[in-house]
């Protein structure tokens, strides 16, 4: 004889993400601590980007602040593009050369981030001693890996903007 289920579906509501987060960014590092350490994206916004938490040689974290502003819907989905570009700075970071341009990646997302996360990147530089170098980043919210990519960077001698490029004809 089989036993009856009296067990009770209970349907959830989905949560609404658009009203709970302020617009204001707040700073999560202290910027003044590697201001005579940081050789590279000097100008950055920690909003846009991260805050800088440890920096040595080959070697930096920095951590994301997700906003309402990275939300494409109204769950609370950050768009991965804030996510990238906060996993970029941490991989010229980790270079720390004065004209570090990243050149290419290979990325992989592995979950979605909401508004509220807090992203902790870490990033690992190889190859000091060429002017190439190869960065492995990983992300994660809550030591759960969201994020994990390997960028390329060159270091170039001046700015990009200062190098002439053979066979470019730029029309602006």
């Amino acid at each position: 004889m089989a036993e009856e289920n009296n067990e009770e579906i209970v349907q959830t509501e989905e949560e609404d993400f658009s009203e709970t987060f302020e617009t204001e960014t707040v700073a999560l590092h202290p910027e003044k601590e590697f201001d005579e350490l940081l050789r590279t994206h000097r100008s950055a916004k920690s909003g846009l980007l991260g805050g800088l938490m440890s920096l040595e040689k080959g070697y930096s974290k920095v951590t994301f602040q997700t906003t309402n502003e990275m939300s494409i819907d109204e769950l609370g989905l950050v768009h991965s593009g804030f996510i990238f570009a906060s996993a970029d700075y941490a991989a010229a970071t980790a270079v720390n050369e004065e004209n570090t341009v990243i050149i290419g990646s290979r990325v992989s997302f592995l979950a979605p981030a909401k508004v509220g996360d807090l992203i902790e990147f870490e990033a690992k530089a190889k190859f000091e001693d060429s002017r190439k170098r190869e960065i492995s980043v990983v992300g994660k919210i809550n030591d759960i890996k969201i994020f994990d990519g390997l960028f390329h960077a060159v270091v170039l001698d001046k700015h990009i903007f200062k190098v002439k490029i053979k066979n470019v004809d730029r029309k602006y």
